[in-house]
């Protein structure tokens, strides 16, 4: 810049971990003007205190002390003589690039169901129990059905899940085309067709609750004839 005292950030020196901010890198880098030792292991307990302020979510960690010394001596650039709590971390280990994990390679034809789903149809495919056999189908079902909004974000009809439900394991696990899958109520089965338990009751009619006044005076409710006997008026 042309202006004396003012530099942008991107003219100054790269911050070396940046959750600490350029202070405590400048902080860190006055450390080695201190030419005793003593003095100069107790400036760095005190920038580590500040350390602690500026990134608090490292005390999270069970081993966040060492972390802490190991972050200073990293943004030192490992050039610092320090009688601290813990050994200085070797600069080749830290450098070092993990090993790739690897990517998956499975092939999930419905990739919206996940690889889980698959498993479980898998396994529900192989059980004996044929009631037992037609309840996991259905709880499957119901699960396949969320992981179908949750990854469409749309509504989907039973009869798609049931159709793929059928197709994934190849006719093992069928349900009736006439299932309902309810995500939050249950049902049960009986001669093939599923029903559902608890099924909301249509609404009650209210009583008519006679009208006592009106009735009083109607003239042909025989109470309105006796009160007028009674008045003297028939």
């Amino acid at each position: 810049m042309d202006k004396i005292g003012l530099t942008y950030n991107t003219e100054k020196e790269q911050i070396a971990i940046s959750e600490y901010g350029r202070c405590i890198q400048e902080m860190v880098k006055k450390l080695p003007e201190i030419e005793d030792r003593r003095q100069r292991t107790e400036a760095a307990k005190y920038i580590i205190g500040v350390m602690v302020q500026m990134n608090p979510q490292i005390k999270e960690s069970n081993d966040w002390e060492h972390k802490l010394w190991d972050h200073l001596y990293m943004i030192s650039g490992y050039n610092i003589d320090l009688d601290g709590p813990f050994a200085p971390p070797v600069p080749s280990e830290q450098q070092k690039k993990p090993q790739h994990i690897g990517y998956q390679n499975n092939n999930i034809k419905y990739g919206h169901y996940g690889l889980y789903i698959v498993k479980m149809i898998e396994a529900a495919s192989k059980e004996p129990n044929e009631e037992v056999k037609e309840a996991l189908a259905y709880s499957i079902a119901v699960q396949m059905k969320r992981n179908y909004m949750e990854w469409n974000k749309n509504i989907v009809n039973d009869q798609v899940v049931i159709d793929d439900l059928k197709a994934i394991s190849q006719g093992a696990l069928t349900l009736p085309d006439e299932t309902k899958l309810n995500l939050s109520g249950e049902y049960y089965f009986k001669k093939g067709q599923a029903k559902q338990q608890n099924q909301p009751q249509g609404k009650k009619k209210k009583k008519k609750v006679p009208n006592l006044k009106a009735n009083m005076n109607n003239p042909n409710n025989p109470a309105y004839k006796l009160r007028m006997q009674q008045m003297g008026k028939m």
